[in-house]
């Protein structure tokens, strides 16, 4: 069936999860969207629906990430999928294949580039065939730091004609706590990377989701250094292996414009003197995530918790000559769920406004400044140039 006719604008896939509920809860009052909660649970999927006052009406949709039948008709219903059910590597498969075949576009909030490589040489000729759109890493994994990257280089150009050759993503700021999915889902890596020694090749290349394109050398950004440009220490940031692997990505899909010598890496901001150096040195050697103490699936924090929280990460491009451009991503909520669960519903509704090719994509090379639009307007989320 054409997307055009099909029952629904997006289905929700793990509305049963607290992530899940979140997005459900964001989506029940936007007006004139076709959507529906979806996941193992009838039982469970009307408490959900009750406990955010969503509409008594709201269809509820019966899909297990074991029964690839219910999966391939959930997929067959939509325009889009959105999934929440990580860890992707052990429950996404069946999915994307769902998706996939009957075209249909599917967006998820995966941090896992082993798997999503896989994917990528599995499914990317069927899917640009079929016309669905795969649209990994749509949280704050990756989009605050793809877009970032897409609209500091936007801005490069309007200002020095050509894109700038490097570029440093430097987190000033942030306020929040990481999801008990991706504890999860860096268990699952680690887990995979033990029994397959070429997982960890795609972990540490920084161009392992870019077409078998090979760039230069990158920065390791693993280690504390002091950055006089501006004046502050700045360590190792935790995002960093899977967002520099999607802003890569995203240049190779769009043929390039940052250039093919582009040097990009991210790391966090610590401050000046010696306590920045030794707040830097602090966060090089504690495990920030894979402890007892990390969240489980399911679980996260109170609403008071995720209002509070945000985030805030400048972008600076710089060329050769001296030459300087900054522009700042902002979020108003903490980026772990409260606007990560904003961004990937404004991402799904993205996706039913615009067309495009199929394919396995990013959020930045298929929907670029269409979908900062919708963040800037709904999500919480501000870009602005700094200099």
């Amino acid at each position: 069936m054409p997307k055009s006719s099909r029952e629904f604008d997006i289905i929700v896939y793990g509305a049963t999860g607290y992530t899940g509920r979140l997005v459900a809860e964001y989506l029940k009052d936007k007006v004139g969207l076709k959507w529906a909660m979806a996941g193992r649970s009838l039982e469970k999927l009307q408490e959900v629906r009750d406990l955010i006052g969503a509409a008594a009406d709201t269809p509820l949709v019966v899909a297990d990430a074991s029964d690839p039948a219910s999966l391939d008709a959930m997929a067959k219903r939509t325009k889009v999928v959105l999934t929440t059910v990580g860890p992707y590597q052990l429950y996404g498969n069946e999915l994307v294949t769902a998706c996939v075949a009957n075209g249909t576009d599917y967006t998820d909030l995966c941090g896992e580039p082993a798997w999503m490589r896989q994917k990528i040489d599995e499914h990317d000729a069927a899917a640009k065939a079929s016309g669905a759109r795969i649209c990994f890493s749509a949280g704050f994994d990756s989009i605050p730091f793809d877009l970032g990257v897409l609209m500091l280089q936007k801005h490069c150009v309007a200002t020095y004609i050509n894109a700038a050759p490097r570029v440093k993503g430097r987190v000033r700021a942030m306020a929040g706590k990481f999801s008990g999915g991706t504890a999860a889902s860096l268990k699952a890596t680690m887990a995979a990377a033990a029994k397959d020694p070429a997982i960890i090749g795609y972990l540490t290349n920084p161009f392992s989701l870019s077409g078998g394109f090979q760039g230069p050398d990158q920065p390791a950004g693993n280690k504390p250094e002091y950055d006089e440009s501006l004046g502050s220490w700045a360590t190792s940031f935790i995002m960093a292996p899977i967002n520099t692997k999607n802003v890569h990505r995203t240049n190779a899909l769009l043929g390039h414009p940052y250039g093919q010598d582009f040097v990009y890496d991210e790391m966090m901001l610590t401050g000046p003197g010696d306590a920045g150096q030794q707040a830097a040195e602090y966060v090089a050697k504690t495990p920030m995530i894979g402890t007892p103490d990390d969240p489980k699936p399911g679980e996260g924090p109170t609403k008071e918790e995720r209002d509070t929280g945000f985030y805030d990460v400048l972008f600076i491009g710089e060329y050769p000559d001296g030459r300087r451009a900054m522009l700042s991503v902002k979020g108003d909520r903490d980026p772990g769920y409260g606007s990560t669960s904003k961004m990937i519903a404004e991402t799904a509704i993205a996706l039913t406004e615009n067309s495009g090719p199929g394919g396995v994509t990013t959020p930045g090379a298929a929907l670029g400044e269409k979908l900062v639009a919708r963040l800037t307007a709904h999500a919480g989320l501000t870009f602005a140039v700094e200099g």
